[in-house]
């Protein structure tokens, strides 16, 4: 039984882990497989952690092809993801679908939660945002940051208040259920972001990286894609 190495980013972990249960039961082989910010799985790639696929937004993985880890031929966009804001379930949905809104509803909320901006695509997003709104000052210390969006929509899954937001990629915050999403952030403030994956140079299990990143890409899983918050040109 072989095993194949994965780290992701964390905008790919739901279907990542649908992915990684029909591999196993279809193959007999084992995946260890690592999710968090874009930055942190690129530095341990970068580092000589062993890998066989690594999923990462489209910039970070042609980084890694200009540096020799990253097989160029190999390299297949999954699809194309936005930002949004979430509440804990069951809570009163703000109105964000405006720059007053949206500006008026952060100023109001108790701690807003997002991915660490230091590491994370969405948490450099959250903060642009802030300056862009021109709240950056006044939230400041009502901002948590944690290593991804998961682990941030678990937070908030699990607060008590009802004036908690959260902001991360919708891939992060549609499969948890203890969340709901608002909406995605206006026209004007949304960035989208594309998820790419690729098969290490230095890998050890190429077939069964193909094969992985074949599962995850086949025109047969683009609804579920879909469903986790993922974009794609038919």
């Amino acid at each position: 039984m072989a095993v194949l190495r994965l780290l992701s980013a964390g905008a790919a972990q739901a279907v990542c882990e649908q992915v990684i249960a029909a591999f196993q039961r279809d193959t007999g082989h084992t995946v260890e497989a690592a999710f968090g910010a874009v930055g942190a799985m690129k530095a341990r790639m970068v580092g000589g952690e062993p890998v066989d696929v690594i999923i990462l937004s489209a910039q970070l993985i042609q980084d890694l092809v200009s540096g020799g880890l990253v097989a160029i031929s190999s390299v297949t966009d999954i699809g194309k993801v936005g930002t949004g804001v979430a509440v804990r379930a069951g809570t009163p949905l703000p109105e964000v679908r405006t720059r007053e809104a949206l500006r008026g509803n952060i100023l109001a909320a108790s701690v807003i939660v997002c991915p660490d901006p230091a590491t994370a695509t969405a948490g450099k997003i959250v903060m642009k945002l802030m300056e862009r709104l021109g709240v950056a000052a006044q939230i400041e210390d009502r901002m948590q940051f944690f290593p991804n969006g998961f682990a941030a929509m678990n937070w908030l899954a699990a607060s008590s208040g009802a004036l908690e937001l959260g902001i991360t990629q919708n891939t992060e915050i549609l499969p948890n259920k203890g969340v709901t999403l608002v909406a995605p952030l206006p026209d004007e403030f949304q960035s989208k972001t594309i998820y790419t994956a690729g098969i290490a140079v230095r890998g050890t299990q190429p077939e069964l990286a193909r094969d992985f990143v074949r599962r995850l890409t086949a025109p047969e899983f683009r609804p579920t894609l879909r469903a986790a918050g993922f974009e794609i040109d038919s």
